[in-house]
């Protein structure tokens, strides 16, 4: 069975760090391209960073643009997001999914998900 599991996710002040993990069990992560997505309460779901197969492009929304961190270890079959300088409104669900593309404008074509992993971030 594919599975995604998100985890690290906590509460922290603002200005505080974490660095989230989605791992891949049943499925070879090395071979997709990963999506990090996020829904605070009451929003709409929006990309926040996204990496090729490869490692060798990433893309950033322009809210977390040198914040956060996208990587990946293929080999441990797993990628990060480590999120620094957090601030209240990066409060939300955090998601991973495989995607189908990567681009400038962000990256689409999601087909499988984790169930999210949650970061508050509060004084």
């Amino acid at each position: 069975q594919l599975q995604l599991v998100e985890s690290g996710g906590g509460l922290v002040q603002p200005g505080g760090s974490l660095r989230l993990s989605c791992a891949a069990s049943g499925f070879t992560l090395r071979d997709y391209a990963i999506g990090w997505f996020r829904q605070a309460p009451g929003k709409e779901r929006e990309g926040v960073s996204c990496i090729t197969s490869s490692g060798g492009r990433t893309e950033y929304a322009s809210s977390v643009k040198g914040r956060f961190a996208i990587s990946r270890d293929n080999a441990k079959n797993t990628v990060y997001l480590q999120m620094n300088s957090l601030k209240p409104e990066d409060t939300a669900v955090y998601y991973c999914a495989t995607v189908r593309w990567v681009a400038v404008s962000g990256c689409g074509g999601m087909d499988y998900w984790g169930k999210g992993t949650l970061v508050t971030v509060s004084s």
